[in-house]
C-alpha cells in the first residue's frame, strides 16, 4: 500500500514498501504549514530536488535528526556536509538508486538552483520512486518542458506530482498538459498558495482537470492520501 502525507508547499512524506520517502521539507518558514512538528518526521530516506530554501529550509534539522539518507545533486550534498550531516548520497540527473525494493530515479526539471547566499546549488531536478509494477513522478519546480514525455515513456507513473501556481513553475493549463505528456489521469497538486504570486482558485484547477479527464487532487495540510 503506498501512501502520501503533505506537509505544505512541495513537501511531501511518501511511504512505501516500508520506506519513509519525504521530499523538499520546507515547513516552519511556511505559515500554512504552522500545525507540523518538524519534529515528527523522520524518513528513511531525504530526497532534495533542488537549493531554493522553500525546498530545503528544514532539511539538515530533518537529516539530523532522523539520519535518513539525503538524495541529491553533489552541491546540496555538499552544503549539507557543511552542516554536519553525514548521510547522503550524491546523485545527478539520470542517476538511478536501488533501496530495497524502490529504485529512485533522478530526472531533469527545467528551473533555476541556488542557496540563500546566491552560490550555486546544481541542477534543479525530480525523482521517479519505482516499484516493479508501479511509479509515482515528483517534478520538483519546473516549467513545462519536452523531456516530460520521455518520463512518461520511460517510467509510465501512474502518479505524477506537479507544481501548478504559475509564476515560478508550470501553472494549471501547462500541468495540464505535462500530464498528458506523462500519461497520468492522477494528479497531486503542489507549489501552490504558499506565496501571494502562487495563489489558485482550487474548484477552478479541479474543473479544468477534470474536463481533461484527469483527477486534481489538493490536499489539506496534515492529509494523508492512500494512492490506490
Amino acid at each position: 500500500m503506498k501512501k502520501i502525507t503533505y506537509f505544505g508547499h512541495a513537501c511531501f512524506e511518501l511511504n512505501w514498501n516500508g520506506k519513509s520517502i519525504v521530499f523538499d521539507p520546507f515547513i516552519r518558514g511556511n505559515s500554512l504549514a504552522k500545525d507540523v512538528n518538524v519534529k515528527n518526521i523522520m524518513p528513511h530516506l531525504l530526497l532534495l530536488s533542488h537549493a531554493h530554501s522553500d525546498h530545503v529550509a528544514d532539511a539538515v534539522e530533518i537529516a539530523l535528526q532522523s539520519n535518513a539518507e539525503c538524495i541529491a545533486v553533489f552541491e546540496i550534498c555538499s552544503w549539507l556536509q557543511n552542516q554536519g550531516v553525514t548521510n547522503f548520497h550524491p546523485t545527478n540527473i539520470g542517476g538511478k538508486l536501488k533501496r530495497d525494493e524502490l529504485t529512485i530515479v533522478h530526472t531533469p526539471a527545467l528551473h533555476s538552483s541556488s542557496f540563500d547566499d546566491g552560490t550555486y546549488g546544481g541542477i534543479a531536478g525530480g525523482f521517479v520512486i519505482k516499484s516493479e509494477r508501479e511509479s509515482i513522478y515528483f517534478a520538483g519546480d519546473t516549467a513545462l518542458f519536452s523531456d516530460l514525455k520521455l518520463i512518461g515513456e520511460m517510467h509510465q507513473p501512474q502518479w505524477a506530482i506537479l507544481p501548478i501556481g504559475g509564476n515560478f513553475t508550470m501553472d494549471v493549463d501547462d500541468a495540464i498538459v505535462a500530464a498528458k505528456w506523462l500519461g497520468v489521469k492522477q494528479v497531486i497538486g503542489m507549489h501552490f498558495d504558499t506565496f501571494g504570486y502562487i495563489q489558485i482558485d482550487h474548484q477552478h484547477a479541479i474543473e479544468k482537470f477534470k474536463s481533461q479527464g484527469i483527477e486534481l487532487h489538493l490536499l489539506n495540510i496534515g492529509e494523508m492520501k492512500e494512492l490506490d
